[in-house]
């Protein structure tokens, strides 16, 4: 099971601008985008599970280097060297009409604001607590959704359908989206109308 590789590439774009990095690169079978964070200084995107993967896993020798594969990770792992660690880490998903509504109780607020092309979301509890959170970004007409999170107290409550719905709404009721989510995001999403597109697998050098 692999990605779409124009839509994979659409979803790299935005997940570059909401992270506020340098667009991706095409490098040799994926995409390459230069992270330069502490805790990740590179990541090769592949949307699908080929000798591009192992071509590329046999020239990086440094930590803090991730592969993100559109395969599951019994796909993944027969193509990595030795010292490699695979694990799948959720599933890219697409959307394809407006989400179901997703209310929360009386009392929770919402904060939107804007930087450059990103458009973020706060909810916040009846106590003024940020509850919830998210963003997202428009590229060729499809909402890329990226860090959604909601504070462990507030899990179940509907935060995080309500962090989507209402960004959503307000980039203008879009009804195609893509996004990659963990196995339990994986379960709010499904409620809201998304479905899986491919597994999503992540390995890194050991170390």
């Amino acid at each position: 099971m692999s990605a779409d590789p124009d839509l994979f590439a659409l979803w790299a774009r935005g997940w570059a601008l909401t992270r506020d990095v340098a667009p991706p690169v095409w490098d040799d079978g994926g995409w390459r985008i230069e992270v330069a964070a502490e805790d990740q200084l590179r990541r090769f995107l592949f949307s699908q599970s080929d000798e591009a993967v192992a071509r590329r896993a046999a020239r990086v020798h440094e930590p803090k280097v991730f592969l993100k594969v559109c395969a599951p990770v019994e796909d993944v792992e027969p193509l990595l060297p030795k010292g490699w660690i695979a694990r799948q880490t959720g599933a890219v998903m697409t959307l394809d009409g407006m989400m179901r509504d997703a209310p929360v109780g009386e009392g929770y607020s919402v904060e939107m604001t804007r930087e450059g092309a990103v458009t973020f979301c706060s909810v916040r509890s009846p106590q003024g607590v940020e509850a919830g959170r998210g963003r997202a970004v428009m590229v060729s007409g499809y909402i890329i959704y990226d860090r959604i999170a909601v504070e462990p107290p507030f899990r179940r409550q509907g935060v995080g359908g309500h962090v989507m719905r209402t960004l959503q709404t307000a980039m203008g009721g879009t009804a195609k989206g893509v996004l990659t989510a963990t196995s339990e995001g994986q379960a709010l999403y499904r409620t809201l109308g998304w479905r899986d597109c491919s597994a999503y697998t992540t390995a890194v050098l050991e170390g």
